[in-house]
C-alpha cells in the first residue's frame, strides 16, 4: 500500500484496528500503539536495531499481535522545513517496509517530539538512565498522540470492537 495522507487514514483502517507510530533512530526504533478507539497512544518497548530484515520481522510481528492497521512514521524535518539525511533515511525505511507488507504508512512531522517526550519523562521524575531507555518510545507515543488528536479534530472517531 502506498504512503497515504491523514485524510485517507480512516478509510484505510479496518474495524477494530489500531494505529502504530515509529520513531526511527540510528540504534533503536521507538514504537507506540493506539487503543482500538484511536484515542490514546501507548509506548511499547524499543526495538534495538540490528539488520533491516530482523528489525522488519520484529515490527511485523508486533503489528500483527497489536492488530495494527496502519503505521505512522515520524519524519525528522529540519526546523526550516527542509528534509535532511535523517528524513531521507525514514523515507527509505518505509520504502523497504512497503515491500514486506500492504499496510499503509503515513509520514508525520516529528519536530521537537523527542524534546517534548524528554520533558514529560523529566516531569515524571524518571532517572537519566531510564530516560535513555524510554525516550524513543516516548517520542513515538508523542508522534502518535499528535496523529490521534488530528484525527479527532477531523471528526474521525472509531468505535472499539
Amino acid at each position: 500500500m502506498p504512503v497515504i495522507l491523514i485524510e485517507e487514514l480512516a478509510a484505510a483502517l479496518g474495524p477494530g484496528c489500531t494505529l502504530a507510530a515509529l520513531d526511527l533512530g540510528d540504534k533503536t526504533i521507538g514504537v507506540a500503539v493506539s487503543d482500538r478507539g484511536l484515542s490514546f497512544a501507548h509506548p511499547r518497548n524499543v526495538i534495538t536495531r540490528k539488520k533491516f530484515t530482523r528489525d522488519a520481522e520484529a515490527l511485523l510481528a508486533l503489528f500483527q499481535a497489536e492488530n495494527v492497521g496502519a503505521v505512522v512514521m515520524g519524519l525528522p524535518v529540519n526546523m526550516d522545513g527542509s528534509e535532511g539525511p535523517r528524513a531521507q533515511a525514514s523515507r527509505a525505511f518505509v520504502r523497504n517496509m512497503a515491500r514486506l507488507t500492504d499496510m499503509p504508512f503515513l509520514f508525520w512531522d516529528e519536530r521537537l517530539s523527542t524534546v517534548a517526550a524528554e520533558r514529560v519523562l523529566i516531569e515524571m521524575d524518571v532517572s537519566r538512565r531510564k530516560r535513555g531507555e524510554r525516550i524513543d518510545s516516548a517520542a513515538a507515543a508523542f508522534i502518535l498522540q499528535g496523529v490521534l488528536d488530528r484525527l479527532q479534530a477531523l471528526g474521525v472517531a472509531a468505535s472499539p470492537e
